[in-house]
C-alpha cells in the first residue's frame, strides 16, 4: 500500500487547510479559556513513517509530556499532542500565568491544565478533519503523561492495538510576546483508516 506515493500536492495542501482551520479554532478556544488573545502561526503539515513519530520529539528515550486520546468513529485512530518538558513549563507560565512548583516535576493542577490544553487543540483539529472529510469523527476523554517518547507511544500500541504505519503530524507554535512555544500533534490513524481519509480527500487506492 503505497500511499505516500500517490498523495500528491493538491491533497498534502487540503491537509494544510485542515491545520490552519484547526489551529485558527484553537487559538479561538484558548483565548476564551483564558480571557486573553492567542495567536498561533500557521501550522507546519507533514506525513511520516509511524517509526519517526517518536525522532520529530527528541528520540525514543526524550522524556516528553503528552496528551494521548482515542479517536472513535468512521475513521479510528490515536491521537498524541507531545511536548517536551520545558516547553510545557513555558506554556504554563506564559499562556497561563502559572509558575511551577517544582523545576523537575508538575502539580496534578499543572496536568490538568496541560492535558485541557492538549484536549482543545485535539478536538479543534479532529473537527477541521472531519469537517473536511465528511467522516464522523469524535474523541475520547484525554488522558497525560510524562514520560520517555518511546514508552508513551508503546503503551498507546498496548491500549489501542496495532497503530497504523503512517502518521499526520501538525506542528504547532504558540506566539507569545514574540516567543514561540512548540507543540508536535500527531494523528496515526488505525491501518484501515488511513485509506478511508485518502478516499475522502479524492485518493484512490490501486
Amino acid at each position: 500500500m503505497n500511499l505516500f506515493s500517490r498523495f500528491e500536492a493538491f491533497e498534502l495542501d487540503v491537509l494544510k487547510e485542515v491545520g490552519n482551520i484547526g489551529a485558527g479554532n484553537a487559538a479561538t478556544a484558548l483565548s476564551r479559556l483564558l480571557d486573553k488573545p492567542v495567536d498561533m502561526a500557521v501550522p507546519k503539515v507533514s506525513l511520516l513513517p509511524f517509526e519517526e513519530v517518536a525522532d520529530r520529539v527528541g528520540g525514543s528515550e526524550q522524556i516528553v509530556i503528552a496528551v494521548y486520546l482515542r479517536v472513535e468513529g468512521e475513521a479510528p485512530g490515536n491521537m498524541f499532542f507531545i511536548i517536551e518538558e520545558e516547553s510545557g513549563k513555558r506554556i504554563l507560565r506564559q499562556l497561563l500565568s502559572m509558575y511551577t512548583e517544582e523545576p523537575n516535576g508538575y502539580s496534578e493542577m499543572e496536568l490538568s491544565a496541560l492535558c485541557e490544553i492538549g484536549n482543545i487543540l485535539a478536538g479543534s483539529y479532529l473537527s477541521s478533519l472531519a469537517d473536511f472529510t465528511h467522516l464522523a469523527m469524535a474523541p475520547s476523554v484525554p488522558a497525560i503523561a510524562v514520560d520517555m517518547a518511546g514508552a508513551i507511544l508503546s503503551y498507546g500500541l498496548m491500549q489501542y492495538g496495532e497503530m497504523g504505519d503512517s502518521a499526520l503530524l501538525i506542528e504547532t507554535t504558540f506566539l507569545e510576546d514574540h516567543q514561540s512555544l512548540e507543540g508536535h500533534f500527531f494523528l496515526i490513524p488505525d491501518p484501515e483508516s488511513f485509506d478511508k481519509i485518502f478516499r475522502s480527500l479524492g485518493v484512490v487506492g490501486e
